[in-house]
Parts: C-alpha cells; structure tokens; sequence
C-alpha cells in the first residue's frame, strides 16, 4: 500500500494469549468465543502487529511488540509465541534495525513498547540504535506513576533507557508529524493514547493501537475490562467509526490475529464491518 510518500508494510512481530474476558469486558463468553475462540485457559490470541513506512530518507516503525525481555514463567502465563521476534521479522524483509530512523509509539504499554529496548551485554539500551522514539507526553508521564489497577502493564525497562539516552521525545496533543502522518488522542484505553493517522488525498488508514484490538471489536460495546474509562472508549469509538464509514478510511487492528485492517460501512443497524484485508499488499 503506498499513501502520500510511504509505502506502508505489515510487520507480524508475534502472538501472545490474554483473558478473554478481559479482552471483552461486559459482553458474555457465548458472544465474543464466535470470533475469537479461547483456549483451556480461557485465553484468546492476540498478535503484535505493526507497520512499516518507507520512503527515501525514512524508515518509521509504529509500537515495537512485546520485546524478548520475558522470563519463562512470564512467557507461559502471556503464552508468548518465540517464533517471532520484531528485529527478525525486519531482517526477513531485509532491514536492518540501524535502518530505522523513528519509532511513533501509540503508549507504552508492555505489548506495544515491549520491542523499544533490548538486553546487550547485561544493559538495557535502545533496540533502534538510530531511531528517535515519539509518544505523547501525558501517557509518558502516567507511565511513570500509573494507578495501582494499570501498573502491571508500564514496565518501564521498556521505556526508561530511552529517556537515559536522550531519544524519547515527548508529543504534545493532536499534531501533524509531517505532511502525511498526524496523531489523534483517545483517553479511553488509558491516557494519552496517541492513534497514528496516514493519509493523503485518496487514502487514510488509521493505526487503531488499543481502541479497536480486533476486527470484532468495531461492535460498539465490545470494550476490554482493561479499560480505564470505558464510556469515554464507547465515544471514541463512535467518533471513528463515523469518520471511517463516512470517508471509507481503512481501520489497521494491532492485535487481531487474521486481519490486518478493515473498512467499514452505514447500515440500517448503523455502523458494521465491510471490507477485510488479511494485509497491506
């Protein structure tokens, strides 16, 4: 897919298992196991799925996974898949993590920042060497001293080496990034959540990060249990949802472990999932 000066590339940099009634908050078992079914655990997949935007001068990553810093007691309980890792799937496809010249992080939780920093010699640095890293600035901040219900999900391992080596820039509300990619806030999920928009004047494709994990998730009141303000997710929702059914705008879901991105369209019964695309080619 290619919109304005970016090619834009699907990169899958693993699977991992959460509760899926976590992952569901209100609606019963009987309802969301249709579309994502559990395991004896009573846990559905999820991926990390991120994307890749090229052009000739960058090479920008939006969230890096969750990272290989896991212990095997961890990497049982989140059923973390070890096939895959975001620095080999870049390889796969030929770059390099020195390649990588930004890094748009949506928040820091530890599935979409995880992948920031890695071990090397018994440190913790960046794991893009040449990267600068962006997030907003209110989720850094309530990274830093989450509540007691949310802390488990800020490990700031993943985010603090960034700050020590001066490569964490800190975003301030709804801004243009550049001609192409600009950042819209939701404080539903947790706060200072930035969803990061590509558009140009045929195509907008939104990186939904944690308003919308799954293409099942476009129902209105599928909304996780790991939400901090719930109702203030169900409006941001409905705020999106109208935009990208009004200007057909392609919906990018980091956690749905068959598709990539949708589209969606006006019905009777209001807004409802159309288009599926299992990836951006």
């Amino acid at each position: 897919m290619q919109i304005g000066k970016y090619k834009l590339k699907t990169i899958l940099s693993g699977f991992i298992g959460l509760d899926g009634g976590a992952m569901f908050g209100i609606i019963p078992k009987p309802l969301w196991e249709k579309t994502n079914p559990a395991d004896e655990l009573n846990r559905v997949t999820l991926s990390t799925r991120n994307v890749l935007l090229i052009c000739d001068d960058k090479k920008i990553l939006i969230d890096t996974g969750m990272g290989n810093k896991w212990d095997e007691k961890l990497k049982s309980i989140y059923r973390i898949d070890p096939a895959l890792e975001l620095e080999h799937t870049l390889e796969l496809i030929g770059i390099n993590s020195d390649e990588i010249t930004d890094v748009l992080l949506t928040h820091l939780h530890f599935d979409h920042a995880g992948g920031s920093t890695k071990l090397e010699n018994g440190k913790l640095i960046p794991s893009f060497q040449n990267a600068k890293y962006f997030v907003q600035k209110k989720n850094f901040e309530w990274a830093m001293n989450p509540s007691d219900r949310d802390k488990g999900s800020y490990i700031k391992e993943n985010f603090e080496p960034l700050v020590k080596e001066g490569v964490l820039n800190l975003v301030d509300g709804e801004i243009d990034f550049d001609e192409n990619i600009s950042f819209k806030i939701i404080n539903g999920h947790t706060f200072g959540q930035q969803m990061v928009r590509i558009s140009d004047s045929s195509n907008t494709l939104l990186y939904c990060a944690d308003l919308m994990p799954f293409v099942s998730q476009i129902r209105i009141p599928y909304v996780m249990g790991y939400d901090l303000q719930p109702m203030i997710t169900v409006q941001e929702k409905k705020k999106y949802l109208q935009l990208a059914a009004d200007e057909n705008w392609y919906l990018y879901f980091g956690h749905d472990p068959q598709f990539a991105a949708a589209k969606v369209k006006h019905t009777g019964k209001g807004i409802v999932q159309d288009k599926t695309f299992t990836d951006l080619e």
